[in-house]
């Protein structure tokens, strides 16, 4: 069984039924920010800086979710291992209610209070305005992100992966041609500029909100009993809870991180703004395929594990490990490939430029690091409920090593750009050891179904 990782059919099947539709899923919602990059960058490079900034607000919120989806994710794929729909109801919706309650903060905080929130990422004034105006649309998109999140990960727990890749690939191309619309006042709309990318990002999380309890009503698919959503489930919210808490730590020292990195690179001037944001964007795109093995190895690794199939399940393992280092190694390939075309294309100062050659270069090398622990961390562990690791790997690499290191580079000790930039990348390779390490022990293997 060990030997057959690339001869069984049945793995490899079911791999790529998971996997490949959450990967489209997610080069779908990158290529958004990959359209408002572009096209806001066509604009003035300021427009773009300062939506990459703004939209840091959505990503701590995306941190948030994501730890209760994943959650949800977790447990609803042993509990449809072992077929259990009642109880995958109410995992929905605890999900449900935690989401709306996340959004309605966020939301609050984007249409409310923009400017504080923009002053933690810059403090240059042309970019702060941009992101008010950018952030007061915006934020009512905030409201509906939490609940499409929730059906959409309902939908792959339940062999529905290829529905939730349409349902998000026809929502962004909404929102693509609706940005150009909107930003550049085509065919007789007004020029919005970065508050048509606001209004284009709302309308379409409109209709994928629509979309997806449209789809939750046909035969074969699951929607919340709206009764559930009323009744607390004891233990159920307790392992609910034991999964969250761990995820959540993790999601957020990650997310605050990430968003610090954005801050300082916002702190080291305009050119390095706008560089950062187009290579996080080309990192985003690049990182769709481990992001998909990880979702979907993890929904393949969980079934087994819920069914009760725990060899099964290790041996699945297994194979995912090697495939993600194979992953790795072609994520750089096509880092450094896609380099000079990137480069050339996208229009921006001279010293914006070079910053962007440096940091896509560096990047290159860290992919290694991203994909073998996205891959691990949030795909094989999380599929056995061991998320504490996680939180301690990130404590330890990113805030005690990483953004120190980075901070005192952008305030104190006046670090070249590309210099900081390498400091923020610095995290992920350094933990791969441990990562395999803590891998080997095997606490992973676990059923979590009562």
């Amino acid at each position: 069984m060990k030997g057959k990782l690339f001869t069984d059919d049945v793995f490899w099947r079911k791999l790529f039924q998971l996997a490949a539709p959450i990967a489209l899923q997610n080069l779908m919602l990158a290529s958004v920010a990959a359209a408002d990059a572009l096209m806001l960058g066509r604009v003035t490079q300021n427009s773009m800086a300062a939506v990459s900034l703004a939209t840091q607000i959505q990503f701590i919120q995306n941190m948030v979710l994501m730890s209760i989806v994943s959650t949800i994710v977790i447990l609803g794929a042993q509990y449809w291992g072992k077929k259990d729909i009642k109880t995958i109801n109410d995992i929905f919706c605890i999900g449900l209610r935690l989401s709306v309650a996340t959004s309605l903060v966020f939301f609050i905080g984007c249409t409310c209070f923009p400017r504080y929130l923009m002053l933690i990422f810059t403090n240059e004034e042309a970019l702060i305005a941009i992101g008010i105006r950018y952030l007061r649309v915006a934020g009512w998109s905030y409201l509906l992100t939490g609940i499409s999140q929730c059906y959409l990960a309902i939908m792959k727990v339940s062999e529905h992966a290829l529905q939730t890749a349409i349902v998000s690939s026809g929502a962004v191309i909404i929102n693509i041609v609706l940005n150009a619309v909107f930003i550049f006042g085509l065919f007789g709309a007004p020029e919005m500029e970065v508050q048509g990318a606001a209004l284009a990002t709302l309308i379409s999380r409109v209709v994928e909100l629509l979309w997806v309890v449209i789809y939750s009503y046909q035969k074969g698919y699951l929607h919340p009993h709206w009764s559930g959503l009323f009744k607390r489930n004891r233990l159920l919210s307790m392992d609910f809870r034991k999964c969250l808490l761990p995820l959540l730590g993790a999601s957020l020292f990650w997310g605050v991180g990430f968003t610090s990195y954005s801050a300082f690179m916002g702190h080291l001037g305009t050119d390095a703004t706008a560089a950062n944001s187009i290579a996080a964007v080309v990192r985003d795109l690049v990182c769709c395929l481990c992001n998909g093995l990880a979702n979907g190895g993890g929904i393949l690794v969980g079934n087994e594990l819920g069914a009760g199939k725990l060899e099964k399940g290790k041996q699945y393992g297994d194979r995912l490990v090697k495939i993600a280092f194979l992953t790795g190694f072609l994520s750089t390939a096509i880092m450094l490939a896609v380099t000079p075309f990137v480069t050339d294309f996208v229009k921006m100062t001279d010293q914006a430029n070079r910053y962007l050659m440096g940091m896509m270069i560096i990047m290159a090398f860290y992919m290694i690091g991203r994909t073998v622990n996205t891959i691990i961390i949030n795909g094989i562990f999380a599929a056995g409920g061991d998320t504490l690791f996680d939180m301690y790997s990130l404590a330890v690499c990113m805030w005690g090593i990483a953004v120190p290191l980075a901070a005192a580079g952008t305030f104190f000790l006046n670090w070249p750009v590309l210099v900081v930039y390498a400091c923020t990348c610095l995290d992920e390779v350094g933990k791969i050891p441990w990562v395999m390490y803590h891998y080997r022990k095997y606490k992973w293997v676990k059923d979590l179904t009562r």
